[in-house]
């Protein structure tokens, strides 16, 4: 199973988080969120310009810029996106 950044992962693609590695202010709203490694993820939705994207975790969905999810690295079970 390849890690890739959150940024990489294609609409419908499924993973689970391994680190996120930002701290401060920044690290500590992203882990509020309940992105925190071990927790799976699936990509729902891309803004037209790919920015911001809407993930799905622990049943509920919120968006991030690519800026912070540069800092979040996810282990994907497969690298083509589920349909």
């Amino acid at each position: 199973m390849p890690e890739i950044n959150l940024r990489q992962m294609a609409i419908n693609q499924s993973g689970v988080i391994t680190a996120v590695r930002v701290g401060g202010e920044l690290g500590r709203r992203i882990r509020e969120m309940g992105l925190v490694p071990g927790s799976e993820v699936t990509i729902k939705q891309r803004a037209p310009l790919n920015d911001p994207v809407a993930l799905r975790v622990m049943g509920g969905t919120l968006t991030l810029r690519n800026r912070e999810a540069d800092y979040i690295t996810v282990k994907v079970a497969d690298t083509s996106p589920v349909p």
